[in-house]
């Protein structure tokens, strides 16, 4: 009985030694859990650094798979981009951004310069805006959202430039609702501005299509259809924003009354479709022109029949591309804008904007939380605090 006690005992340490161990899947583990792991398993670690587009000190690989036999094991780690492709790219997230202004959009053919509907521009064809959108396209020109840029959120493949699209007045041609379909969704009309930027998602899925809209008291003058067209727009990647109640010109009128004309909007925008609408002001005319001017404080913040608000940025009716959120020269509170009209690539229109983007435009690393800019940009440079990577 004592011997086949033994031979049991001796064959069961045996069955223990000759356990296998598999190798675990090292790819969100921390370079110090993959050491401790290692020592604890018997094996070697070597950890050797290459050039990728993954995050700098992330992990990219390791030589022996999950779930294969155990052995020593080299893990790759990134060491961020290769400097030469940010030369390659022309890489300058320091360069100006274009922020479009439009208004109408009708089918309708033009009638003076280009693409324009009215003698200034301020009304284009869809047409037009189907040329717009592939010139911006073919130009490495990819959307974002305008509160992103606000914020610093600059998400483009690298090699290309943001660009950011508006629109004033909340015209019926935005969105033109024609009816409704068997699930009560709205129809929108193929050649209204939403229905044209919806046809682009198709045709470029990586343009990322997307725009903010500023409204007025009459929305978008669909009285029918209003409440539906709001949820409808921030639902499919499209953003609501304040251009007063009234199209107010701010130069004119009292505090009261400029704490009216935005506060009221919000409120209807908070009523409708609660706070997905953004904090952001496209001031009518331009007005008041300047930041000193006593209303501009009233646009800013205020209170409106119990309902407080707060501006973050107001777009000018400008003439030129704007600065990078990553700019000592940035001022999210007083933006310009680009007029997106035609004037035979003169005085500011789009062919003579986008002549002067061509030396100073911004260019993507295509990772949003690296800042990365050519050295001698450096002193141009806002927030030391944020990851950052001249060459």
């Amino acid at each position: 009985m004592k011997k086949l006690f033994i031979i049991f005992f001796v064959l069961f340490i045996t069955s223990c030694g000759n356990k296998k161990i598999y190798m675990e899947d090292l790819s969100d583990k921390s370079i110090d859990f993959i050491k401790k792991y290692c020592n604890r398993v018997g094996i070697s670690v070597t950890f050797e650094e290459e050039y990728s587009d993954v995050p700098i000190g992330d992990f990219i690989s390791q030589s022996i798979s999950p779930g294969s036999e155990i052995e020593d094991v080299v893990v790759k780690i990134s060491k961020g981009v290769d400097p030469n492709l940010y030369i390659e790219n022309h890489v300058n997230e320091l360069g100006r951004v274009p922020i479009m202004m439009y208004h109408g959009i009708h089918n309708v053919d033009a009638k003076y310069v280009g693409g324009n509907v009215d003698k200034d521009g301020y009304q284009r064809t869809s047409s037009a805006f189907r040329n717009d959108l592939d010139f911006y396209y073919s130009n490495g020109y990819r959307m974002v959202r305008l509160i992103d840029y606000v914020n610093g959120i600059i998400d483009v493949p690298m090699g290309k430039s943001p660009i950011v699209l508006t629109f004033d007045d909340g015209l019926d041609n935005n969105i033109k609702v024609i009816g409704l379909d068997d699930n009560g969704e709205i129809i929108i009309d193929p050649n209204s501005a939403v229905g044209v930027l919806e046809d682009f998602k198709s045709k470029y899925p990586d343009f990322n299509i997307t725009a903010t809209f500023f409204v007025n008291g009459g929305l978008f003058n669909q009285e029918e259809y209003n409440e539906k067209i709001l949820n409808w727009l921030v639902n499919h990647g499209y953003d609501i924003g304040n251009h007063s109640y009234s199209h107010a010109d701010f130069s004119k009128i009292d505090s009261d009354k400029s704490i009216y004309e935005i506060g009221s909007i919000y409120k209807m925008l908070n009523s409708i479709i609660g706070d997905k609408y953004v904090n952001i002001v496209a001031l009518p005319f331009g007005s008041p022109y300047n930041k000193s001017h006593g209303n501009f404080s009233s646009i800013m913040s205020g209170s409106y029949e119990g309902f407080d608000y707060n501006t973050i940025s107001t777009l000018r009716v400008g003439w030129e591309a704007d600065y990078s959120p990553f700019s000592n020269d940035f001022d999210k509170s007083f933006l310009k804008r680009i007029r997106a009209y035609d004037n035979n690539g003169v005085d500011f229109d789009i062919l003579h904007n986008f002549k002067l983007l061509e030396s100073n435009r911004y260019i993507s690393d295509g990772n949003k939380d690296l800042i990365v800019f050519p050295k001698d940009k450096i002193s141009d440079f806002n927030n030391f605090n944020l990851e950052h990577f001249s060459y």
